[in-house]
């Protein structure tokens, strides 16, 4: 069975700027702190959500392949183990209440 690595860019100035990269394919997920920062989605990626303890994450591709589709949900699982919040539930849409609002 084969098993995804995943590797973790960092920005020492800002602990809400992760960056999750698979080692063997081109995926990379950015990580938002939502909770602590704006957060407008790129149409053109796909993005997920979860909580850890009252913190509202937001992850979103860049670049994404239809062959990296599918190793999104394993990114944000192994980050999840990452942050020592490993029950973390992945969501698909932004539970924020006025995203939902039309404007």
């Amino acid at each position: 069975m084969d098993y995804n690595v995943f590797l973790l860019a960092t920005d020492p100035n800002d602990p809400c700027r992760d960056v999750i990269h698979s080692r063997d394919t081109a995926l990379k997920v950015k990580v938002y702190c939502v909770s602590e920062e704006d957060f407008t989605p790129d149409g053109n990626e796909i993005q997920l959500y979860g909580y850890a303890d009252d913190k509202l994450y937001a992850f979103e591709t860049i670049n994404i392949t239809p062959d990296d589709a599918l190793d999104v949900i394993s990114a944000i699982q192994w980050y999840a183990e990452y942050i020592e919040f490993p029950d973390m539930e992945i969501l698909p849409e932004d539970p924020r209440i006025d995203s939902n609002i039309a404007m």
